[in-house]
């Protein structure tokens, strides 16, 4: 057989085994979604026999969320800072950075995250129009954001988002524009960076198992629930070091009819969420 031969039968046989293996790797993951949803439909079958009305669509898991270590960063603090203030002279007072702009106003961030931005009138303003001047300052901030919610009123108006890592919510991690007038006025919340992998860390837990959980709650009466909303799979941030030093948790959002809770998946805790 001629070397050009030999070079086609090779490539040949080397596309035959890559297509065997995405074969294999599409039917794993197509098995892992059936498996879910069985169990996701299961669990909203135990409920309802428990009295809690919930449907399998209201019910929405992330893939690969695990525990990850989270730093401060003073170059996504200037960047949040920059994007409102422009061009400001930064004070460093230890743990709290103060960043200064005589013509525009001041930002201040703590270490854990933290931070409040006052500004002068009529530095900002929405004549775009609210959410797209809010959306264009978190473009410029770089920060992923999962949810946005306004809320309009005679004289004030506000945005106020949930902050996001890799399209997962950090529940307890957001960030409230508010407006007076047309002008933007504050700008506050809780923002963290640095995320770094922790090894051997393990990722979130099934859906029925937080499902279940809760149902075990419902039935010894510590909780009043006869309708789940929304159950979403996402983080909590928690701050360990006096630096910022912390991290982001597995947790589930349940949203029902009497409240909203977060319940921990190493613990199976549940707590209400203001």
């Amino acid at each position: 057989m001629s070397i050009s031969r030999l070079k086609t039968a090779a490539i040949v046989a080397l596309a035959l085994i890559n297509a065997f293996f995405l074969t294999v790797i599409i039917i794993d993951r197509a098995a892992v979604a059936r498996s879910e949803r069985q169990a996701i439909e299961d669990a909203c079958a135990v409920l309802r026999a428990g009295g809690i009305t919930i449907y399998p669509e209201n019910i929405f898991p992330v893939g690969a969320i695990r525990t990850m270590r989270t730093a401060r960063e003073a170059e996504a603090e200037a960047m949040i800072a920059q994007a409102v203030l422009e061009s400001a002279e930064i004070t460093d007072q230890s743990v709290i950075y103060i960043y200064e702009n005589a013509q525009r106003g001041t930002a201040e961030f703590a270490s854990g995250g933290n931070f409040e931005i006052q500004l002068y009138e009529g530095v900002i303003t929405n004549a775009g129009g609210t959410i797209r001047t809010v959306e264009r300052l978190l473009e410029n901030m770089g920060i992923e954001i999962s949810n946005l919610v306004y809320a309009g009123g005679q004289e004030t108006e506000s945005v106020t988002v949930v902050c996001a890592y890799k399209g997962a919510s950090i529940f307890n991690c957001t960030i409230e524009f508010t407006f007076r007038g047309d002008s933007l006025e504050t700008v506050k919340g809780r923002y963290v960076t640095g995320f770094e992998a922790i090894a051997g860390d393990t990722e979130i837990s099934s859906v029925g198992t937080a499902l279940l959980g809760f149902l075990a709650e419902v039935r010894r009466g510590t909780l009043d629930c006869s309708r789940i909303d929304r159950i979403e799979a996402g983080y909590r941030h928690s701050v360990v070091g006096s630096f910022g030093e912390g991290s982001i948790d597995p947790v589930w959002l349940v949203i029902t009819d009497s409240g909203r809770y977060i319940i921990d998946d190493a613990t199976g805790a549940i707590a209400p969420v203001a």
